[in-house]
């Protein structure tokens, strides 16, 4: 089998294919939900705590000298930032997957195993008939 034939049989793996679709999909959600954090919630968030817009907070180690080299600081406020985007995906995805699986038919409940006593009186039963 050639290489290439062998490439071949692996993309086009059910896996493979669904692995790439839900990948895209993801970078594509992932756009939307950044969008919807810096967009519209945190604008909100940033004037209910005074204004702040949390991406342009950080603790400046050092001030720019007069040399001309820049500040150093430390952009916590990026952080933060990726801190909401990370608990607002998870949300997102949490909520998505938990609607996916009410939608799913509910497995039928597994059968009660047999009982002793229910099998006695299953052979009473089949006694009393043969009879």
């Amino acid at each position: 089998m050639s290489m290439m034939q062998e490439f071949k049989t692996f993309a086009m793996k059910g896996n493979v294919v669904d692995l790439a679709v839900g990948v895209i999909i993801g970078g594509a959600f992932g756009k939307i939900v950044s969008a919807l954090v810096e967009q519209i919630l945190m604008p909100p968030i940033g004037l209910a705590i005074g204004g702040v817009d949390f991406s342009q907070l950080k603790l400046i180690i050092a001030q720019a000298g007069a040399d001309g080299k820049g500040e150093v600081a430390i952009g916590y406020g990026v952080f933060l930032q990726a801190v909401v985007n990370f608990v607002i995906i998870a949300w997102a995805l949490f909520i998505v997957i938990k609607a996916m699986n009410r939608l799913q038919k509910p497995a039928p409940p597994p059968a009660a195993p047999a009982t002793p006593e229910d099998v006695l009186l299953l052979r009473e039963i089949r006694d009393s008939l043969r009879k």
